[in-house]
């Protein structure tokens, strides 16, 4: 298997595997909502938990995987003010877990340059 589609694969396991963890325990997930959002906390959860997976599939179709990437990296750029939020409520949790979730703010970094090379492994076999 080349390693642009192993990485592509790579890619659309971690995106499937957040989304169905948004529908196997959302309280989690409703707890980093920006309050600034409109509706239910939970409506959120569960909308950001069906994009990931819609993008994780569009990932592993070698016809989908440059635009579900490219969509993918907007999507890393978009769930960015939730981590930040997320930092924010818990700096005041104990250090391992106020360590986790300001490690996730740099983290969205390679996530986004990850998705944009996948997008550009798969330009012209669109």
């Amino acid at each position: 298997m080349p390693r642009s589609e192993r990485s592509s694969l790579l890619l659309a396991g971690l995106l499937a595997t957040a989304g169905t963890a948004h529908f196997a325990a959302p309280r989690q997930f409703d707890a980093t909502v920006p309050r600034a959002l409109p509706g239910s906390p939970r409506t959120w959860t569960y909308a950001s938990g069906v994009a990931e997976l819609a993008l994780a599939a569009g990932l592993a179709v070698p016809r989908t995987r440059r635009v579900a990437a490219l969509a993918t990296a907007a999507f890393f750029v978009g769930v960015f003010p939730a981590n930040v939020k997320m930092a924010v409520d818990w700096r005041n949790r104990p250090t391992p877990q106020k360590a986790a979730a300001l490690g996730r703010l740099p983290l969205q970094i390679p996530l986004v340059l990850w998705a944009r090379s996948v997008a550009r492994g798969a330009e012209g076999r669109s």
